[in-house]
């Protein structure tokens, strides 16, 4: 295999490592917003029910 080959076979795999760890990253953001949004329903729900 040509040193150009190898350069070029990993800046593909860090091409794609790094892309794994920018969906890793957006589906954490996506679930604690789903957990924040489920906490606000619960308070809303829990004010309305004192009401």
């Amino acid at each position: 295999m040509s040193t150009t080959a190898k350069i070029a076979a990993a800046f593909m795999v860090l091409l794609a490592l790094s892309s794994c760890g920018n969906t890793i990253r957006g589906m954490g953001k996506d679930t604690a917003n789903a957990v924040n949004a489920t906490q606000d329903a619960g308070r809303t729900v829990g004010h309305a029910a004192k009401k």
